[in-house]
């Protein structure tokens, strides 16, 4: 923050003070005496009662439909909680969505959650050449071996190697899919320097990009690009683009919009038969599996890796490490809203509490127990917080709706729809009872004062 910002921030607090505090205070000014004693004693006439009799009909106890009628008596104080609650409702699901949303960001971005674990070929160099033409090989990164420690950079492998490779990879009983991939540099007309190019030897579907827009390609001839390709080549879903590869011209037609930030977004995906074409002699880079449910991808790369033995690599593929953190400043973000809300719920229901101490006074003098006293005043707010709660449902899912692809705008890509579809069905009806709980945790201090109060002590104060 600037410090002319954080001079200002002081004065900023003190007027929204003041600016809430004016409405009270210009109504507490205008009351006379005998108004400003009477206040607080009773709500106006005929505010509630018909709350009363309504509930007085259903067959609940007595002390729960008094606490549920209340808040009719207090129009304007029940508005004040009801806003309070939303707000820190609001807030929680906005922290599960954004926190859903940004975990299939970063797995979206690694591919860590489909493709969870690469084996390529090292040779005992740790690093292999580039390939003739188009320089094969130029664009793998290093594999982690299954201790977590680089293990090299895996050079490109030949038809034999190939084999040998698919043909462990195929004896796992982990093994769900997987699929060969070439990572090689082309230029595209408009586009300064070379960009990646990453071809699949066959079905890649299942690899986990994000769609923005468009479709997966179905053949060679068809591309894939992130955002930021479409913005600076100025192309759209369904134009051709023109990629120079192996001192060849291939005219490719760009048929979706990936998310995806590999080279800050310059970068494409196509079939294998794309860059053959041009290069016969294309070799794999590395090859990709995705594993079967309930399977253990460290346990699946070791036993990979002793199939395989020397000259080989299988890494767990992970990349979210910076995750955990940052979910974790999101959720205190939101556990101080919530805390703030439940926080002006004690105060609003103390208040109420202290008003109607003559009130309670009299039930208790008539035999309401201390427990039943607890269970009037929370039911007094129970009802708001679950109004509060299904109304922070659609502002929330509204809320993340919006923030998200602003957040994706300003790093300068689009967001899939399905990082957006976050919420389950059973999961909004949890979250539905966060206002419940946040306006119930509110109540419990000033429920307990009430209950351990006796007829006496109330009735000597007032």
């Amino acid at each position: 923050m600037t410090p002319g910002y954080a001079d200002r921030a002081p004065a900023g607090m003190l007027a929204l003070t003041m600016l809430a505090a004016l409405g009270p205070a210009v109504r507490a000014g205008r009351l006379s005496a005998v108004d400003a004693i009477a206040a607080g004693r009773a709500p106006r006439s005929g505010h509630g009662y018909a709350a009363h009799r309504l509930l007085g009909r259903m067959r609940l106890p007595r002390p729960m439909t008094i606490g549920f009628a209340a808040p009719f008596a207090r129009p304007s104080r029940t508005a004040f909680m009801l806003v309070v609650v939303l707000l820190g409702a609001t807030a929680v699901i906005l922290t599960v969505g954004l926190s859903g949303s940004l975990s299939r960001v970063v797995y979206g971005l690694s591919l860590a959650r489909t493709e969870q674990v690469r084996v390529g070929y090292i040779g005992g160099q740790g690093a292999g050449p580039a390939g003739p033409g188009g320089g094969q090989g130029a664009g793998i990164t290093p594999i982690r071996g299954a201790n977590g420690q680089p293990s090299g950079v895996p050079q490109p492998m030949d038809a034999a190697t190939r084999r040998v490779v698919a043909a462990a990879l195929r004896a796992q009983p982990g093994t769900l899919h997987y699929v060969a991939e070439a990572d090689e540099q082309a230029t595209v007309y408009g586009v300064s320097g070379q960009i990646p190019v990453t071809g699949y030897l066959g079905n890649a579907g299942w690899t986990g990009y994000g769609m923005i827009s468009g479709r997966w390609y179905s053949g060679p001839g068809q591309v894939e690009v992130p955002a930021y390709f479409l913005a600076v080549t100025g192309k759209a879903i369904g134009d051709t683009v023109t990629m120079a590869f192996a001192g060849r011209q291939i005219p490719v037609r760009i048929v979706g919009e990936i998310f995806d930030n590999q080279n800050n977004g310059l970068a494409m995906v196509t079939d294998w038969q794309t860059l053959a074409s041009a290069e016969p002699g294309l070799e794999v880079g590395v090859y990709d599996v995705g594993l079967r449910p309930g399977t253990s991808p460290a346990d699946y790369a070791r036993q990979v890796q002793a199939a395989l033995g020397q000259g080989y690599v299988a890494g767990v593929n992970s990349n979210n490490k910076g995750l955990p953190l940052v979910l974790g400043l999101i959720g205190s973000l939101a556990l101080l809203l919530a805390s703030a809300a439940g926080l002006g719920v004690l105060a609003a229901v103390l208040l109420q509490t202290r008003e109607r101490a003559y009130q309670m006074g009299v039930f208790r003098a008539v035999g309401m127990t201390p427990r039943q006293t607890v269970a009037m005043v929370v039911c007094s707010v129970a009802g708001i917080g679950l109004v509060a709660g299904l109304a922070a449902i659609p502002a929330g899912i509204g809320l993340l709706r919006s923030l998200v692809p602003v957040m994706g705008a300003a790093a300068g890509t689009g967001m899939p729809p399905s990082y957006l579809d976050v919420y389950g069905a059973a999961e909004l009806a949890g979250l539905a009872l966060a206002g419940v709980v946040i306006a119930v945790a509110g109540a419990l201090l000033p429920a307990t004062w009430a209950a351990r109060n006796t007829t006496s002590s109330v009735l000597r104060a007032e």
